[in-house]
């Protein structure tokens, strides 16, 4: 009683420092439930989450979702909607574990860059230095779709390590790519048959490129490769250094690429909303049962991690704290404001791109109500998150639907109605 106490006092005394101090020198160090936020939101305006995601729930275009609003560590929101398993008719709950598909990509570069601040390597280096089957790449330059024979040139120069975290180095998955990694036997998000991320990375080292490294941004497989090169530089596979590195430090404990038995039961059901609809269970077994089904060997460090949201919170609250939260600190604060730059200039647009993530530079302002300096990505299942540095903000949107015809999109949605209740 006496140890929960003192915990709780210090709990209290972070907060109230918190509040004290300028936002960005507020650091908590654990998530804070049922703390009062009138300060900072506007309560009743709060509510409009919750009706506009039932909303979708009930009109049929989302199969579930979950939600999550932090700021300054308070958690201000966190909710359910809809169902974990439509026919079956079992709610979804917020401890739900969802496939993250994409967002692994930000727990794995932050991993690497743990190697980086130890001065395993430099991001300009060629990752041929590292993985020998980069040593020649080509860039294609015509593909003839009836025999599937094409073309190249060798690339102008080599592939390096800020070419992959910023997907400039012309690794590509789409369009007549794809038919080549089929060929070539390279998988680029998840699956069931028996392959390492080793072996598959060797294979990527064989694929043309789109085009030349660092002319463009073609998102791809790029951290994949970071993922190897995380295994051949620290001497262990990829999810004891996640989880030596980022995982258990923050306390994300139900954060992995392959379920346990005991958590299965709470993977919600993929769905799809096809064009004209309705919303359907995802007739793509291998998406539907990657986590825990089949060989489980690829640890995708692109697409692979499954969690429920309080996890991925940490994580963001993280980046929030300059790289330290749960008392453990990650990365330097240095290695951060770096990560946080747009490092594609033109390449992605208005928004630009960092080191693993967008990253919303004023001249995409005018497209959106998410602050400029905000970080944001998500995985192609649905999930999707903000890390917004100026308001201390965290927003997490969780469902797992893909196919999505519907003509909604959950995730501005929810950027929407979160920031409109900010004082």
């Amino acid at each position: 009683m006496k140890k929960q106490f003192i915990s709780a006092c210090v709990c209290l005394l972070a907060f109230a420092s918190c509040s004290t101090k300028p936002v960005a020198d507020c650091h908590p160090q654990q998530l804070i439930y049922n703390a009062d936020v009138s300060d900072a939101f506007i309560t009743e305006r709060l509510s409009r989450i919750d009706s506009a995601f039932q909303w979708y729930v009930d009109a049929g275009y989302i199969p579930q979702c979950v939600t999550m609003v932090v700021h300054r560590g308070r958690v201000v929101h966190h909710k359910a909607y809809g169902w974990r398993d439509i026919e079956r008719q079992i709610p979804c709950q917020t401890t739900d574990i969802f496939r993250m598909a994409s967002q692994t990509k930000a727990i794995t570069v932050t991993g690497l860059m743990t190697l980086f601040e130890e001065g395993k390597f430099q991001l300009d280096e060629p990752i041929k230095k590292y993985i020998p089957e980069f040593a020649d790449p080509v860039v294609l330059d015509s593909y003839d779709n009836r025999t599937g024979k094409y073309t190249t040139h060798p690339a102008k120069r080599d592939i390096t390590i800020r070419d992959l975290i910023t997907h400039t180095s012309g690794l590509c998955n789409n369009g007549v790519f794809m038919r080549i990694c089929r060929e070539k036997g390279v998988y680029p998000l998840v699956t069931t048959d028996s392959v390492t991320l080793a072996e598959n990375v060797a294979r990527m080292g064989s694929l043309p490129l789109k085009h030349e490294p660092g002319e463009g941004f073609t998102y791809s497989m790029n951290v994949d490769v970071l993922g190897r090169l995380a295994e051949i530089l620290s001497g262990q596979d990829i999810y004891t250094f996640l989880k030596e590195r980022v995982l258990d430090p923050l306390g994300m404990n139900e954060t992995c690429f392959y379920l346990p038995e005991d958590r299965v039961s709470r993977l919600v059901t993929l769905y799809e909303y096809p064009v004209g609809g309705p919303l359907q269970p995802c007739s793509n077994e291998v998406y539907q049962t990657y986590p825990y089904a089949g060989a489980k060997m690829l640890c995708s460090t692109g697409a692979g991690l499954c969690g429920p949201i309080e996890d991925y919170a940490k994580f963001c609250q993280m980046i929030l704290n300059n790289g330290e939260f749960n008392n453990h600190r990650i990365l330097g604060r240095k290695t951060l404001e770096m990560m946080q730059q747009n490092g594609v200039a033109d390449l992605r647009g208005e928004i630009g791109f960092g080191m693993a993530w967008d990253v919303f530079r004023p001249q995409n302002a005018h497209n959106t109500i998410v602050s400029v300096g905000s970080m944001r990505w998500g995985g192609m299942f649905g999930t999707d998150y903000i890390i917004d540095p100026e308001e201390q903000l965290i927003l997490l949107m969780y469902v797992n639907h893909v196919n999505n015809f519907s003509g909604y999109n959950p995730k501005t949605l929810m950027h929407n109605v979160v920031y409109q209740a900010l004082r």
